[in-house]
């Protein structure tokens, strides 16, 4: 589900308006059964159909007749009829999400037209919300002055949509949108309904699998393809209209132009953690595909411009600075002489030409009608467009700048010619060698590598008070610390190429000390992004603290650091600023989805004692994926149940997996999502809340909690005997790793052991398999161990805390949804693939009793009925979408078990990727 903030009034509805969503599910499920009738044959409809009424029984009743007879239908199946069933069941879990997509839209449309206040999560409510609370104009003005809100992009090991496929589904989305927005004739519905046909049927032919594992560059083009939708399509139109908003409602607001405090950012092509395909070459060939991207766009929107601005010079004035750019313009022709706007815009598109050829080798579709000069920067393109809109503000015609010219201008300001900042990333591993093999060389007798920490921090310390460089000429160092000192090399050169906002973040993979950021600051010394005379530091150095041993710690390093002189000064070059980032998916991993989420917000309140301390300015950037196992969840609810000083005004979140397809697809969520973002970062900033200062006793009871359910987790995933075994047979780990869906290997180690696995495919095949333990395992026997202790005054405690304490609901609120997703009896098919029937025996039933422990105790605490009482929106969305999800996971076990038996014909392989593409679109969070 998209990340819409819940609303009580809203969640309200009556049977009228839900009716256009089940219409909608009707009319594409009703397309997809005709196409697969007309494609496959009625043979092929009749078994589908019978797999999903068996299917259904066994989920509303636990019919163990129904199991039996679905387990012999699937049984008998042919290979090739999997591959047909498969399809079937995953493609209406993709139109059942455009539906429920085009449902957010049709809401938020009427609510918008109905007058209603402003809703939840948008800029507009939060600003009344500050207004409320007596926050005037000059602190709104600061906040946005100083704000950074920034969701960034990054590659997925597990994301399963190829673009083909979501281009097929956005061609169907726009089809209902139209039904939504326009009245049709009985003719034009006709003809509307064989579009949304034809558009069905193409997405049946078209190959839902890759038949090639994907690229970094593949990976980066799918990434830009969500600007064309969203970005520089919605951003520019969201910061014109919260302009307009604030000028209009907010008394003496300053009316000065909005800088741009939310922008998208990238990790694609300069995440080199565990991933060795990412070169120096590719992060140049990323930055250059992203600013063929902006280039591109700013072309196309001037040519747009030129030909709707005719403005004539015989009816109106213009500028002198304005007639001076029409003069320079190398377009001659006579029919344009009177046309001043139109021939300084065709002087400025040749100049964007000449720019687009000298960076990125990009020729364009139009060529300009001479040659011209290239900007030096995007700053000066800005000026040139500041021209024109001057001059048309200064002759009555500042309607006119509004329109195309203002969202380019703000297009422009925000993505400038590199469009997104891209995030350097390697492990402090790989930074520790190249260091000690550098001064090895440089500093003959030296073993780095075997130096304590404090002895560490002396010798680079003293390395950074000096200009002179280690690498030495002529010295040919190994293949790791020559990709290593190439990817530095390289982002210097873009840094001169595009500018200092090309890239402005390097992150430390796995920081557990101080010596791991300074290991980064010399490397950048190397290459002239630090400069120790100027004390000028030209990225942010990141740490990213990812298990629950690092986070707890995160606060005393970044304490140790800041007291060392050498990098203090540095930070004066930064405004002050050092960002931090917490990995949520790791911790998970390590200690259970309650453990790290409380480590999570400890570290949080102790990093902001420590920042306040120092005088330093905190930015933290959480590493969250799509599922509750990896920090996902409602984006607006988990920023603010963020401690108190946690958030001041910077953000940075991950967006992963499935979850960009679903939040920036589509423009009009794209921008309901990205307001999220920016209204919650503003609220928790400005306003009060409950969770500021939570109760001594509500610290206490997590503690215990977290202690609890620490012991649980670690209990059972690594202490249990034979627990690897069982993960790796029980769920479809091992068909992901051989998958064609990212450019990364799914362990970090040629290993089976669960600590060299990466935390994201972890996550996912606990999902594929209907359990999603890391979302909830160990609360059970927490909350038991806490009522043992404590008794009924322990429990009333705990609904005191989910009533007060904006974290512990949030917590409660992830779990429930996590829970709900979940299915114990398909659990349980899946456990039946663990060929030790004894190790099944021992696990899967202490499994079973913490699945059932955990929902009555999050039951008792929230005193909810069942599971989404309070979210009936995502309750329905299951109760339409399950009956044809559970099938995938059925088919899923059947082909689990005769691949597993050496099945070599390929349709069971393709049937088995075509399960875990149906059941993830159906999950829609799940990596």
């Amino acid at each position: 589900m998209t990340t819409t903030p819940h609303d009580a009034h809203s969640d309200v509805s009556s049977d009228a308006k839900e009716a256009p969503l089940k219409e909608d599910i009707r009319l594409l499920g009703r397309i997809l059964g005709d196409t697969l009738r007309d494609q496959e044959g009625a043979d092929a409809f009749d078994i589908v159909e019978r797999i999903r009424q068996l299917a259904l029984r066994f989920h509303r009743d636990e019919d163990h007749a129904a199991s039996r007879e679905l387990e012999a239908v699937l049984g008998a199946l042919p290979n090739p009829m999997t591959t047909q069933v498969a399809r079937a069941f995953s493609y209406f879990s993709h139109l059942a999400n455009i539906a429920e997509d085009q449902q957010h839209i049709r809401r938020a449309r009427a609510h918008a037209l109905a007058g209603s206040p402003p809703r939840e999560g948008s800029l507009v409510h939060s600003v009344q919300r500050a207004r409320d609370a007596g926050i005037d104009a000059p602190r709104l003005a600061s906040f946005f002055a100083s704000a950074e809100v920034r969701p960034v992009l990054t590659a997925h090991p597990t994301e399963v949509q190829r673009k083909s496929i979501l281009d097929c589904q956005w061609k169907i989305a726009r089809l209902l949108d139209e039904r939504d927005r326009s009245q049709l004739t009985p003719e034009e519905h006709e003809e509307h309904e064989e579009a949304i046909r034809r558009a069905v049927l193409t997405l049946w032919q078209t190959r839902m699998l890759r038949r090639a594992k994907l690229s970094v560059m593949d990976e980066v083009a799918n990434a830009l393809s969500f600007y064309d939708t969203t970005f520089l399509r919605e951003l520019p139109r969201l910061y014109n209209g919260l302009e307009d908003h604030l000028a209009k409602h907010v008394a003496k607001w300053p009316g000065d132009e909005l800088k741009p405090f939310l922008r998208p950012g990238s990790w694609i092509g300069g995440d080199r953690d565990g991933n060795p395909f990412v070169t120096a070459e590719i992060l140049e060939a990323a930055m250059r595909a992203q600013s063929r991207k902006a280039i591109g766009y700013f072309l196309d929107q001037l040519h747009r411009l030129g030909a709707s601005l005719s403005s004539t010079s015989i009816l109106v004035d213009v500028s002198d600075e304005l007639a001076a750019l029409a003069a320079a313009s190398p377009d001659r022709s006579p029919h344009r002489e009177d046309e001043p706007y139109r021939r300084a815009i065709t002087g400025l598109y040749a100049r964007l030409a000449a720019t687009a050829r000298v960076l990125d080798g990009l020729e364009p579709l139009r060529h300009a009608v001479a040659e011209a000069a290239p900007y030096a920067t995007a700053a000066e393109f800005a000026a040139d467009l500041d021209v024109l809109h001057r001059s048309l503000l200064a002759h009555n015609a500042a309607l006119i700048g509004r329109g195309r010219l203002r969202r380019l201008r703000r297009a422009v300001s925000i993505f400038g010619f590199h469009l997104a900042p891209l995030d350097l990333r390697q492990n402090s591993d790989v930074h520790a060698r190249t260091v000690a093999e550098l001064l090895a060389v440089a500093r003959p007798g030296i073993d780095y590598l075997r130096l304590d920490e404090e002895a560490r921090i002396a010798l680079l310390s003293e390395e950074l008070a000096t200009p002179r460089p280690l690498a030495a000429p002529g010295v040919v160092y190994s293949e790791e610390t020559q990709g290593e000192l190439a990817i530095f090399h390289t982002a210097r050169s873009i840094h001169l190429r595009y500018g200092k906002a090309a890239i402005d973040n390097v992150i430390i993979s796995k920081t557990d000390g101080v010596s791991d950021i300074l290991e980064v600051a010399v490397l950048l010394k190397e290459v002239g992004l630090l400069r120790p005379l100027d004390n000028a530091l030209d990225v942010n150095i990141v740490p990213l603290f990812e298990t629950i041993g690092d986070l707890e710690n995160s606060a005393a390093i970044m304490d140790r650091l800041f007291s060392l002189p050498v990098y203090n000064r540095l930070l004066g070059s930064r405004d002050g600023l050092q960002e931090v980032m917490v990995g949520y998916s790791d911790s998970n991993k390590d200690g259970g989805f309650l453990t790290s989420g409380w480590s999570l917000y400890r570290s949080e309140i102790e990093l902001t004692r420590v920042f306040a301390r120092h005088g330093i300015t905190l930015r933290l950037f959480h590493g969250r994926g799509g599922s509750v196992g990896r920090g996902g969840g409602p984006s607006y609810q988990a920023i603010l149940a963020q401690p108190q000083g946690a958030v001041q005004g910077q953000i940075r979140i991950t967006e992963q997996g499935e979850v960009i397809a679903s939040k920036y697809a589509n423009p009009e969520l794209g921008r309901r999502n990205l307001e999220i973002l920016a209204a919650a970062t503003l609220e928790a900033t400005l306003l009060p809340h409950q969770h500021d200062n939570p109760a001594p006793e509500f610290l206490d009871a997590m503690e215990f909690l977290s202690a609890a359910a620490f012991k649980a987790y670690r209990g059972m995933v690594y202490e249990t005997p034979g627990f690897e075994q069982y993960f790796w047979e029980s769920t479809v780990i091992s068909e992901i790793a051989a998958l064609n869906i990212g450019s990364r290997p799914a362990s970090r180690k040629k290993t089976t052991a669960i600590e060299d696995l990466r935390a994201i495919p972890w996550v996912f095949s606990w999902a594929q398999c209907r359990l999603m333990l890391p979302g909830w395992f160990g609360f059970g026997a927490a909350v038991a161990a806490w009522k043992a202790e404590q008794g009924e005054a322990g429990m009333d405690l705990l609904r005191r805390m989910h009533n007060e304490w904006g974290f512990f609901r949030t917590t409660l609120s992830n779990m429930d949804m996590v829970l709900a997703k979940s299915d114990i009896g398909i659990a349980e098919r899946y456990s039946g693939l663990v060929k030790d029937e004894a190790l099944r025996n021992a696990i899967f039933p202490r499994i079973k009793a913490e699945w059932q422990a955990s929902i009555d105790a999050l039951l008792a605490i929230t005193r909810q009925a069942e599971l989404l009482a309070d979210n009936p929106l995502l309750r329905r969305s299951i109760r339409h979408r399950f009956p044809y999800l559970d099938p995938l996971n059925h088919l899923q076990v059947e082909l689990l078990r005769r691949h597993r038996a050496g099945a070599t014909d390929e349709k069971v392989k393709r049937g088995i990727h075509l399960t875990i593409n149906g059941v993830a679109a159906g999950l829609r969070n799940s990596g």
